[in-house]
């Protein structure tokens, strides 16, 4: 009896053992990944999701980051980066003023590194060929680089800016297309920074222009264009160069209420705020030279709920879906972008913490 027992024993957990392996491989070979901070406060975390062809989401797991989440929203956007032709993953600890490097293998991760951030309060990252910039909030506020080298982040002598002259509330931070300057969008002076960069890599103190609109926030490129949605209730386009940033189409409402961040197609032809106000979701066309249209007169492309206040917003690789991350119902949206700009909407996974922050995609 006690022989068949175990034998028993035996065969369950080998099929079990086979069914994991089997969810795991199904898992590694998805067509693409979307990740999110937990950021909790006892302890921040990158939680993995499996894309589906069809772009429904199926958990993959969760990796500590070895620093603190802050519990709340962040302000911010572009708090999770994925880097390096999507083999890397770089993550903020708002509330253990760090960030944290991973290796990717598709739904798989491997922490590498937590380094400080060179300030304080870390909220928005940006990279490029091995050079990570740190937007931190805390106090004055101010950007920090480093040089990834191999399975290091070092400080990147010099590049250490404040934040432009009578700009506060910063927001987010990129490289431009061209790969020479660096924009920080400043919420409460209604300023874009621009930190010219030599040919290390390293920031120059900023040229502060105005902003179209009001509470710049956060903000994508399409076609070598600077789009950036603004809270105060619209969208705005730029050329950005030497002399700071000029209007294309200067404040563009969405109709909509908090349009706080903004997403472009991986082809730079459309554009979407998400309207932590209104429960929407705002699509815009972008022309050849940079012009913003609304795609619907409405301003609501896509609705979540009243309640869902959508947050940060993420593009496939591949183009085909757009993520959105809500922390009023604490769940990911998935949509599939349509030919013409529209979405339809192809799956929720719920489940989220409160306080999840920041949103990333392969």
């Amino acid at each position: 009896m006690q022989r068949k027992i175990l034998l028993l024993l035996v065969s369950l957990l080998a099929a079990a053992a086979a069914t994991f392996a089997g969810a795991a491989s199904a898992g590694h070979a998805s067509p693409g990944v979307v990740f999110t901070l937990g950021n909790q406060p006892g302890g921040n975390a990158v939680l993995v999701y499996d894309r589906s062809p069809a772009g429904a989401l199926t958990p993959a797991g969760s990796y500590p980051t070895g620093g603190l989440g802050s519990g709340g929203g962040l302000g911010s956007q572009g708090s999770l980066i994925l880097a390096a032709h999507a083999h890397r993953l770089f993550a903020v600890n708002a509330a253990s003023n760090s960030v944290t490097e991973f290796k990717v293998d598709k739904d798989r991760l491997k922490w590498v590194t937590t380094v400080p951030s060179g300030g304080s309060t870390p909220i928005s990252l940006t990279y490029r060929k091995h050079v990570l910039y740190v937007l931190n909030a805390g106090g004055a506020g101010n950007i920090a680089g480093f040089r990834q080298h191999g399975e290091s982040l070092t400080p990147l002598a010099g590049s250490t800016q404040p934040l432009g002259a009578g700009s506060s509330g910063p927001a987010q931070v990129a490289f431009t297309p061209d790969a020479e300057a660096l924009v920080v969008t400043e919420k409460n002076s209604n300023t874009i920074d621009v930190y010219p960069l030599d040919r290390h890599e390293v920031a120059g103190a900023p040229t502060v222009s105005a902003s179209a609109g009001g509470t710049p926030f956060g903000f994508d490129f399409g076609g070598g264009h600077l789009l950036v949605s603004e809270a105060a209730g619209s969208a705005s386009s730029y050329n950005v160069g030497p002399a700071g940033a000029s209007a294309i189409s200067g404040a563009v409402t969405t109709h909509q209420a908090a349009p706080c961040w903004l997403i472009a197609t991986v082809d730079g032809k459309y554009a979407y705020t998400a309207n932590a106000g209104s429960g929407s979701l705002s699509g815009f066309s972008v022309s050849p030279d940079g012009a913003l249209t609304l795609l619907d007169p409405s301003g609501v492309t896509a609705s979540l709920g009243p309640t869902s206040h959508p947050l940060d917003e993420t593009v496939s690789s591949d183009g085909e879906f757009l993520y959105n991350l809500t922390d009023g119902l604490h769940r990911i949206t998935g949509f599939s972008i349509n030919a013409n700009g529209s979405l339809t909407e192809v799956d929720q996974i719920a489940g989220l913490p409160i306080g999840a922050a920041g949103i990333a995609a392969s």
